[in-house]
């Protein structure tokens, strides 16, 4: 009598992406085709490689690797399932291993490396690949140690602003308190940016082991990420998460059956934009109002309950756990100059291919303008959030050889002297040529019309200066 047929894996997304383009219909489909054939399944939800265009994006596990499929509709299941799905058999869907996909080939994937590889609420497959890994290796030293282990890497903080993480932990670290919190900043409301989304459905431990890290650091033992309201699905998925690591040990009084005590709560804000700036963020927490607070005091003195804070951005805390797995020297080899380790890059708009690339800072603009491509698209545009889109070194580019200025951390000043108004909009205007667009308007020149005439009224000497309004 032969052995049972251990069942296929069959990998549909559920990130919210994919469920967009019908990856659900797709996953339904998947699982009564096989009934009907009387064929064992392992239906994985799993979140997305990051490849917007090919999604839903079917993958099947075969003895040569992941064959993927895409973008597939429900009403091609059927004809993939006669063409031998199960066997990685060929078909017009067919793109091949995922690994040699040249999409994926030439990104460096630190922080993005399990999404679209696991499911995203097992614990067994996070431990597979390497999860907790970083977590152990932090439990072993000393809150100064990990401390300095952040500051020798040259993470920066990935939210806009780009101040050295290891000098705000530092500054939490020899703070002296009673109660320390660590907050994630998880509302993503820049237009355009969705890293934080899909890392939350894709990969949610990896942010969990981050702000734990952080905790034993500096001694905090209560944390909040602070999501916005828009993303049901990754609060859904994060939640999920706390409660599964709750009952794993990971989250608690005991951090893996340690001394150290770390309890986790996510908070849903309510759409308001300014609350993406860390003490609006703070003030919402608290069940205020969400309005910038006057520094100083810094949130690293005096943050939630005036209470000495971490506040850092959700790729912050998911770099965090990979530094400790192997070490700052080994992140910082990511990089160049002050800008250290890798950046997740969202491409949207007029591009041939968009979605997710994480790459390391230095590359061109070129590549993720149109990655994989043979050649070259004059119209495009490109949005990312994070350090580099506030970046001096993007300026000029497309001067001499129009693409071989790199990525650098340094502010622009532009943008600073509105804030945080919005994200920091690159546009590719022509084959070579690369001009900054801030997202406010310019308005000086809103007076004139087509003939370049000015048509502005001007006050006469009959007219009062300030003339009295009515009520």
């Amino acid at each position: 009598m032969s052995a049972p047929t251990a069942p296929v894996r069959i990998f549909v997304p559920i990130d919210a992406a994919a469920l967009s383009v019908g990856a659900e219909a797709v996953a339904h489909a998947v699982s009564r085709e096989a009934a009907a054939r009387g064929i064992a399944i392992d239906l994985v939800r799993n979140g997305s490689r990051g490849m917007l265009w090919l999604e839903p994006l079917v993958e099947v596990e075969t003895p040569q690797g992941r064959i993927a499929y895409g973008p597939v509709a429900a009403r091609d299941v059927e004809g993939l399932f006669d063409a031998g799905l199960v066997q990685g058999g060929e078909h017009p869907l067919r793109l091949g291993l995922v690994d040699d996909l040249d999409w994926m080939k030439r990104q460096q994937r630190l922080t993005f490396a399990r999404v679209g590889v696991i499911d995203p609420l097992s614990l067994s497959d996070y431990r597979a690949y390497d999860g907790l890994v970083g977590l152990k290796a932090a439990l072993a030293l000393t809150g100064a140690e990990i401390v300095e282990t952040v500051r020798a890497s040259g993470l920066r903080g990935r939210g806009g602003a780009g101040f050295p993480t290891g000098i705000k932990w530092k500054t939490v670290h020899d703070a002296s308190a009673d109660q320390k919190y660590i907050v994630c900043n998880a509302d993503e409301g820049d237009s355009g940016t969705f890293a934080d989304r899909m890392l939350f459905e894709g990969d949610p431990y990896l942010t969990i082991e981050g702000m734990i890290i952080a905790a034993i650091a500096v001694g905090a033992t209560r944390g909040y990420i602070y999501l916005r309201s828009e993303y049901p699905h990754a609060y859904k998925t994060m939640q999920r998460a706390i409660l599964k690591a709750e009952q794993a040990g990971i989250l608690g009084d005991s951090v893996l059956g340690s001394a150290h005590a770390f309890h986790l709560e996510v908070r849903l804000g309510a759409g308001a934009y300014i609350c993406g700036e860390e003490t609006s963020l703070l003030e919402s927490l608290e069940g205020k109002r969400g309005v910038v607070r006057a520094k100083p005091p810094i949130p690293a003195l005096k943050g939630l309950f005036g209470k000495p804070t971490i506040v850092n951005n959700v790729l912050s805390f998911a770099a965090v756990p990979w530094i400790l797995q192997h070490g700052a020297q080994a992140y910082a080899e990511f990089g160049m100059g002050r800008s250290r380790g890798t950046l997740p890059v969202q491409l949207g708009g007029n591009v041939r291919r968009g979605g997710l690339i994480e790459l390391a800072f230095g590359i061109s603009l070129v590549w993720p303008a149109d990655p994989g491509s043979p050649g070259r698209r004059p119209a495009g545009s490109l949005s990312d959030r994070s350090p580099a889109r506030r970046c001096d070194g993007l300026r000029g580019a497309g001067r001499d050889q129009g693409h071989a200025r790199p990525w650098r951390h340094r502010g622009v000043r532009r943008q600073r002297r509105h804030g945080a108004a919005g994200p920091l909009r690159l546009r590719l205007l022509r084959q070579g040529e690369l001009r900054q667009v801030h997202a406010l308007p310019d308005r000086r020149d809103a007076w004139r019309r087509d003939d370049g005439q000015d048509h502005r009224r001007h006050r006469t000497a009959e007219e009062p200066r300030h003339p009295a309004r009515s009520l």
